[in-house]
């Protein structure tokens, strides 16, 4: 049973560890992502490149890199549950993003792979997550705040429409997406975190900002 459900997590891995941040801006001609911005692999840094067409297939790829593992693995569950198979997978996709072996265990936040992996289980929980977004995004205007605030919410409500181990699974994700954001907790915190912003990738002194 265990061996079964780490191949499940090695399969999520595997997928989830791809750097379609990455090896999308250089092919679109940006170079290496992870030079520019917050070195992050994921779809906000993707779209300091000034794309947002490239962000834009960042984040579709990341959030399918989640939900295909999850699916998948439901469907060839076999003995097991759906819900452990699925979140075997959905985890190992999840940690693959953030700790991908192809680029030394330096990856991405993990919040569109999460959204992915919310999708896979069950899609309204993904829209509860996408509505909080853009609510706290649209009164704040902080794109890691939004996430946060986001992760928080669906914690709870998984509790109320799957039960407990729903709760305490989504409640590792978020814990984890809490930790890989701490640099941007501690500048929200000194209340020097940029704000969202489609426009150019400076600041008035020149510098990226990130987030």
């Amino acid at each position: 049973m265990i061996e079964t459900l780490l191949l499940f997590f090695a399969f999520g891995y595997l997928f989830g560890s791809v750097p379609f941040g990455l090896l999308i801006t250089k092919l679109g001609g940006h170079g290496d992502i992870r030079d520019i911005g917050s070195h992050s692999i994921g779809a906000t840094n993707v779209l300091r490149t000034g794309s947002k067409k490239l962000a834009v297939a960042t984040l579709l790829a990341d959030v399918l890199k989640g939900a295909i593992p999850v699916l998948i693995a439901i469907h060839f569950s076999g003995h097991f549950s759906g819900m452990e198979a699925g979140a075997a997978a959905g985890f190992g996709a999840f940690i693959g993003h953030i700790f991908p072996v192809w680029l030394k265990f330096k990856g991405g936040k993990g919040v569109a792979t999460y959204l992915g992996v919310l999708f896979g289980f069950y899609w309204p929980l993904a829209f509860v997550f996408i509505a909080v977004w853009l609510t706290t995004a649209y009164f704040k205007k902080i794109s890691s705040l939004s996430a946060l605030v986001a992760c928080y919410v669906v914690a709870f409500t998984g509790y109320f429409i799957s039960g407990l181990h729903m709760a305490i699974f989504l409640g590792l994700l978020a814990v984890i997406i809490f930790i890989a954001h701490r640099e941007n907790i501690s500048r929200l915190l000194a209340g020097t975190e940029s704000k969202i912003s489609f426009g150019s990738s400076k600041s008035k002194d020149g510098k990226q900002s990130k987030t």
